[in-house]
């Protein structure tokens, strides 16, 4: 047991923006908190805030030093060979050496196998102190946590219940939003009409007395008096629906709905007619002067269909992928019919598909040189990069979200029959995610899926499942 941790008007900035502010909350022993958010908005800070290990900007965090922490990092700096799951485990084998009573894990499951995932999960249900997760992982979400501070805006939305419980939530507000900011157009529209005829009437009345003035009908001074008080009265109007559209302004500035991806491809209805795509027969790969890694490899995909393929780290799904890429370093011997490379596409959390050197417009016009510069703006503004200082930000200085957007982009500008993934979602917030979801569930052509989260396999309507074991590949159940 530990004495509550109080957080006392949290807030944190960075040079180009504020994180989040005045946040305030008790963490009680036993909570089970994940914090999400976009990526950006403050996760891993907020972590770090919690483990000392950064300063705040303003406010407190009242905590019992003799309060023991565990915390594991989304990055685990290593000098030895160790593959990404290994140096997690490390990590947290360390970490709960220590018997901490609150246990902070930055992005868990990044790196893990089914298999290690599940463990990893088990282990979370059973622990009995207070467990504080930044994660993207919806099963884990789904499963392990039953309190959600959500980052969006420079705020904290504290939310107590189911994952699933506050998507529902999110997609009530979204509709209340969406009606709330049709009503609000609909009032700005006629404030700006009101202010119009507003500005019609005054004139007419200015008009009309100075004709009266001019034409004597008025006594000089009452004229005067007249005149001053028809343009104090067109002042106060004027400024009371100038209050009012301001007003609704700052409420339409307040209300802010995730955008949603609208793609199209280039890629013909003659280009993906029921055909093979991919036959591998009596196969195998592996590489120079070692056993093989898969052996007695069949596998038939037809165009527009989804394969999924899971297994454990190491168990040579990227290999097979290599393999189908025409990968030099992979040694594959028996039967094997794909297209050509022009018509693979291939997509991973790393993004080695952009060059760091280039700029986004840039990096679509290699694709369409064909294009002109309104087809190239148009392309990118359906992926969501619609103002100049977007469209000419420099590869380097994008966001992982921003990264997998312009990939995907790529793609749709120059549309493969066949698409490869490989683990994208890893690093992804919930955001950027159902971007993805939203662009491959319009991908007219065949995908090769690695990936070890199930939501998002359903998502993108996966049409067969595969798993690799003890160098086989095997065709399993439907997802």
């Amino acid at each position: 047991m530990h004495k509550p941790i109080h957080i006392n008007n949290l807030s944190f900035s960075l040079p180009h923006k504020t994180c989040f502010h005045d946040f305030s909350t008790p963490i009680y022993h036993g909570n089970r908190i994940a914090i999400i958010g976009r990526n950006g908005s403050g996760k891993t800070s907020l972590l770090n805030l919690l483990n000392g290990t950064l300063q705040t900007s303003d406010g407190t965090i009242d905590c019992d030093k003799a309060i023991i922490f565990g915390y594991v990092p989304q990055v685990i700096e290593s000098t030895d060979s160790l593959s990404g799951g290994q140096r997690f485990h490390k990590a947290l084998t360390q970490a709960l050496s220590l018997d901490p009573q609150v246990l902070l894990l930055d992005e868990p499951t990044n790196h893990l196998d089914q298999q290690n995932r599940k463990k990893l999960m088990r282990m979370l249900q059973s622990y009995a102190g207070t467990l504080i997760i930044v994660s993207h992982d919806t099963e884990l979400l789904r499963h392990c946590v039953n309190t959600l501070w959500h980052i969006d805006n420079a705020q904290v939305r504290i939310f107590h219940g189911a994952y699933d419980d506050y998507i529902d939530d999110l997609h009530h507000h979204r509709a209340s939003v969406e009606h709330t900011i049709a009503h609000l157009n609909k009032q700005k529209k006629t404030q700006h009409d009101a202010l119009m005829k507003e500005q019609t009437r005054a004139a007419k009345r200015k008009a009309k007395g100075e004709r009266s003035i001019h034409q004597r009908k008025w006594p000089t001074i009452v004229s005067v008096a007249k005149m001053n008080r028809a343009k104090e009265t067109t002042g106060r109007i004027k400024s009371a629906i100038h209050d009012r559209k301001q007003a609704l302004a700052e409420q339409l500035d307040e209300l802010r709905l995730p955008e949603i991806i609208l793609p199209s491809f280039s890629i013909s209805a003659m280009d993906i007619r029921e055909q093979v795509i991919i036959s591998i027969h009596d196969a195998s790969v592996g590489y120079l002067n070692q056993e093989p890694v898969l052996q007695h490899i069949y596998l038939s995909i037809h165009s527009n269909k989804r394969i999924a393929i899971e297994g454990n780290n190491g168990s040579g799904k990227s290999t097979l992928m290599k393999a189908i890429l025409d990968n030099a370093q992979v040694i594959k011997t028996g039967h094997w019919f794909a297209p050509k490379q022009n018509d693979i596409g291939y997509l991973d959390q790393h993004y080695g598909t952009l060059c760091p050197g280039k700029t986004v417009l840039a990096s679509i016009a290699d694709y369409r040189p064909d294009w002109s510069h309104l087809e190239l703006r148009r392309h990118l503004n359906d992926f969501l990069f619609r103002k100049n200082e977007e469209v000419y930000m420099a590869m380097s200085a994008l966001s992982g979200g921003e990264k997998a957007r312009l990939s995907l982009a790529q793609i749709a500008a120059s549309t493969p029959k066949l698409l490869l993934l490989d683990e994208i979602t890893n690093n992804l917030d919930l955001e950027t995610k159902e971007h993805v979801i939203q662009v491959l569930r319009a991908y007219p052509g065949a995908i090769l899926c690695i990936s070890h989260d199930r939501d998002f396999l359903k998502a993108i309507q996966v049409d067969d499942f595969y798993y690799i074991a003890d160098g086989a590949l095997i065709q399993k159940e439907r997802l």
